[in-house]
């Protein structure tokens, strides 16, 4: 069984910044691929973004050039940075390896 606990939600105005952590309870060294993504209320949930063990980066076309993925893999611990963001970027994100999802954690933007 895998554990993920995601953090560092919270509320924000916009074009204000965060940063999301996704911890995992097992080395993630060897996990080719982690991923955040996110659902907003009435809304299915969408891809953020994802990193594969090499370092390659894959963006959902709403956040391209505003948030960046990272991974720590000495920390087990997979990154979101959220830039200039928008109300419509409101949403609980989930951090995603394999078949494994964590709770989530919400962002609301908002003025």
């Amino acid at each position: 069984q895998v554990q993920l606990v995601e953090s560092g939600g919270g509320l924000v105005q916009p074009g204000e910044s965060l940063r999301l952590s996704c911890v995992v309870s097992r080395s993630i060294f060897s996990v080719n691929t982690l991923g955040w993504y996110r659902q907003a209320s009435g809304k299915e949930r969408e891809l953020v973004a994802t990193i594969t063990s090499d370092g390659i980066k894959r963006y959902g076309d709403s956040v391209k050039g505003r948030f960046a993925i990272s991974r720590d893999n000495a920390k087990n611990t997979v990154y979101l940075q959220l830039n200039n963001l928008k109300p419509e970027d409101t949403a609980v994100y989930y951090c995603k390896l394999g078949n494994y999802w964590g709770k989530g954690t919400l962002v609301t933007v908002s003025s």
